[in-house]
């Protein structure tokens, strides 16, 4: 079996906001093309008018994808400066109100508005998605119902939306929340191949109900565009470096399910249940309280868990040149993710500080 280039690509949503007031502002039509003529194809708006949304190209590595990233996102924060704006990457503003904010007039998002009603409406959620290069369709199939069980671990790594219009949820990434309420979301379905897949799909397309895949929002999907699976669960990431540090681990897990397959092997598969629950203590808790180990019958540590994921994928890591970029999640865990970090600092300063906050980690890696 031949080995895939397993290359990655990475799309950030990031939020607008005045420099002065810390509230979500408008992204300007002059700052749009601005970055449209600097980041050629690589930014475009999305659907509430004070979000952007940006891709990097095909990446071999995560020192491709930093250097692509970085520069996306140095370019947007420098255009956004020239209009008293600044972005940030946290998958919701701290003290925003969603009834104050307005789609973008596009076609496509018209059409959401009105296939979607009320429920599009509380959309000030912002994602990350990372994409991971696999031409062969059965397998992305095979390796979706797999990695599927890793989908809990990404998204408790990753939180960064404790606070939703002034008031702390209690939850770790209230965007899951929120983003729940649309349909065909969630965990994929055990789908057994590739022809499964696309029955089901052609079901809908066929009715009508929907135009074609990009409609279909799992947590983990075939991508419609690009021969990928996309993984789609987690927060968007303030800091540049713990998204690359979950992309190279998405990266990784895909590499090592691969090797699986080469040996006649694969991951077990849990039933959604089980997957939920966890999915669950991942949205409530992040990275504090751990996930269930269903193999060994007991909730372990997040600090544990990450070790054993370093231990799992140490070889792929290194295959793919990404052993810094891993044992960076070792990192996350001590310092915090992004929704541990939140609400340090509104203890201190409120939610306007936790706006500042976020805008500085923005920028700290660029």
């Amino acid at each position: 079996m031949s080995e895939p280039d397993f290359t990655i690509g990475i799309e950030e949503e990031y939020l607008l906001v005045d420099r002065t007031s810390l509230a979500l502002a408008k992204v300007p039509q002059e700052m749009m093309a601005a970055c449209e003529a600097r980041l050629n194809g690589k930014v475009s708006p999305e659907y509430l008018e004070c979000q952007i949304e940006i891709g990097t190209g095909v990446c071999r590595n995560a020192a491709e994808a930093r250097a692509d990233l970085r520069h996306l996102r140095s370019t947007i924060a420098t255009e956004a400066a020239r209009h008293g704006l600044a972005p940030i990457a946290a998958s919701c503003h701290p003290f925003a109100d969603w009834k104050d904010q307005h789609h973008t007039d596009k076609p496509r998002y018209n059409q959401l508005r009105s296939d979607l009603g009320g429920v599009v409406q509380r959309m000030l959620i912002c994602g990350m998605h990372v994409h991971v290069g696999l031409a062969n369709d059965a397998l992305r199939a095979d390796l979706m119902g797999q990695l599927s069980y890793f989908l809990p671990h990404l998204l408790a790594l990753s939180t960064s939306s404790p606070f939703w219009q002034g008031k702390d949820t209690g939850l770790a990434s209230y965007r899951l929340t929120v983003f729940d309420n649309l349909p065909r979301t969630g965990l994929p379905p055990q789908l057994n191949s590739w022809d499964e897949y696309q029955r089901s799909v052609g079901v809908l397309t066929d009715l009508g109900v929907i135009e074609d895949s990009t409609k279909i929002w799992w947590d983990l999907r075939p991508s419609h565009k690009f021969p990928t699976l996309e993984t789609r669960i987690m927060d968007v990431q303030p800091r540049m470096e713990d998204a690359l540090s979950l992309a190279a681990l998405i990266q990784c897990l895909s590499r090592m399910l691969w090797r699986l397959r080469r040996n006649n092997q694969r991951w077990r598969l849990y039933d959604r249940f089980l997957i939920e629950e966890n999915r669950w203590r991942a949205q409530r808790y992040g990275a504090t309280e751990g996930l269930i180990d269903f193999g060994a019958g007991q909730i372990v540590p997040m600090a544990d868990l990450v070790g054993e994921l370093i231990a799992l994928v140490s070889e792929d890591a290194e295959h793919l040149g990404c052993t810094d970029e891993l044992t960076r999640l070792r990192t996350i865990v001590e310092d915090g993710t992004s929704a541990e970090r939140q609400r340090r600092v509104a203890a201190d300063g409120g939610p306007e500080a936790v706006v500042r906050h976020l805008m500085a980690e923005f920028e700290q890696d660029l």
